[in-house]
């Protein structure tokens, strides 16, 4: 990507994301530019259309990591680069496609695996649910009532054939499973919700006791950052079942695929 410059907008603060686009591009070549929130002219109300229309002459990519999802659809709608969805409070499409090529590179195959995602039914989850769709693995998915993935997401993937099932018992989400997946309990923007979901999340814990459910040689992953001792337990995180450091390192590989795939 010699002579090609990727635009990093990023409301939301990053460690991987931002760090595994800003090392793809260089290394494939290219020059990231990296935009904070108080960096453009958006944070003193310019409009998306706008901005989107002028970095198009600019940059020959936009990488956006933010909060409310309509803000990716609307660049993407009047920009004339490609548009990268690095996380909205929706989906987090980079990291599904960094999980199943983790999965394809441990277990050799990604149909038919049976995943466990056991927590929130966060953008991850979301996302998650769109890739068994797309690559076939079984999905099960454990959460507490009224934490389950978006409901569109979920009844859409069902009818176009995903074998994605919702549970409330995260013993059973991760029976026989041979992935068991979790995240943080209280992501970017929740942090009032902290205590009340530190205490309805607890059973949900991903700890030797779920693990001895799952299939012999089970995965542990987990996108990060991890609150160990809360979603997860050192002894989990650190042991022979975790693969987390495999999949975050499988971020900037994943990176450099999307960045070539588009702005080659």
């Amino acid at each position: 990507l010699e002579g090609k410059t990727l635009a990093m907008i990023f409301e939301k603060p990053s460690t991987r994301t931002r760090v595994s686009f800003e090392v793809a591009m260089v290394q494939l070549g290219g020059y990231p530019i990296y935009l904070s929130a108080n960096e453009t002219q958006l944070a003193r109300g310019e409009s998306l259309s706008d901005t989107a229309r002028v970095l198009s002459r600019y940059v020959d990519a936009i990488v956006v990591r933010t909060f409310e999802h309509w803000k990716v659809e609307e660049l993407a709608r009047y920009a004339s680069v490609p548009v990268i969805n690095a996380l909205t409070d929706l989906l987090h499409p980079c990291q599904a496609l960094s999980d199943v090529f983790t999965i394809w590179e441990k277990l050799g195959r990604y149909e038919k695996v049976k995943v466990a995602y056991v927590g929130d039914g966060n953008n991850v989850a979301n996302s998650l649910i769109e890739a068994a769709l797309r690559f076939g693995f079984e999905l099960k998915i454990g959460c507490p009532e009224g934490y389950e993935p978006d409901k569109g997401i979920l009844e859409r993937s069902l009818r176009e054939g995903a074998r994605v099932e919702v549970l409330h018992d995260p013993k059973e989400a991760a029976k026989g499973a041979e992935v068991i997946y979790t995240d943080v309990w209280t992501s970017m923007g929740q942090e009032s919700e902290r205590e009340s979901r530190l205490q309805v999340f607890r059973p949900y814990q991903v700890n030797r006791e779920l693990i001895e459910v799952a299939s012999p040689g089970v995965l542990v992953m987990h996108c990060l950052p991890a609150h160990r001792g809360e979603e997860i337990t050192d002894e989990v995180m650190d042991g022979p079942w975790s693969v987390v450091f495999d999949q975050a390192e499988n971020r900037l590989h994943v990176a450099k695929a999307i960045l070539e795939f588009l702005m080659r």
